[in-house]
């Protein structure tokens, strides 16, 4: 037997759980954004993990141990030694030893990993404007100063 769709049984939602509504909408539109970006990533052999990092380091010329790069991580990485040795690997960022404290590793980017991410510079806020420029300046200030609220619960 078929059940057609006007037979099916509505989906149920409870009403008034505003938090948990933005909370699955925050969700969405986190998954939505992301897969919009990931072929402009994909297209340079990266990763938004590994872009993350580069971009990170990029920000730190003097380098960076590797809990202060997980620290800055958009998304944790629970394996962040390996993700540096791979883009090491690759010739995007080295690791030495710290003058100063023998017992840190710095990570600092190289110029092929400055270079990669100047590639990317325009294509990626190409896909960010695309994605979330018809949302106006004015909103776009609100839509941060909310989000920034919210990751610091009263």
């Amino acid at each position: 037997m078929t059940v057609s769709s006007k037979e099916r049984t509505p989906v149920r939602r409870r009403a008034g759980v505003q938090e948990e509504q933005v909370y699955v909408n925050l969700m969405l539109t986190a998954d939505y954004l992301s897969r919009r970006l990931e072929p402009v990533l994909r297209a340079a052999d990266i990763s938004p993990t590994q872009y993350n990092v580069l971009r990170i380091l990029r920000g730190s010329p003097k380098g960076l141990s590797c809990g202060e790069i997980a620290s800055l991580m958009i998304t944790r990485d629970p394996d962040i030694t390996r993700l540096l040795a791979r883009l090491e690997k690759q010739g995007l960022l080295s690791r030495g030893q710290d003058s100063s404290d023998r017992r840190v590793v710095l990570t600092q980017i190289t110029d092929a990993g400055l270079k990669l991410l100047a590639q990317l510079d325009s294509p990626v806020l190409e896909a960010h404007r695309l994605l979330l420029g018809h949302l106006g300046p004015e909103k776009l200030r609100d839509l941060r100063r909310l989000l920034d609220e919210a990751r610091r619960p009263g």
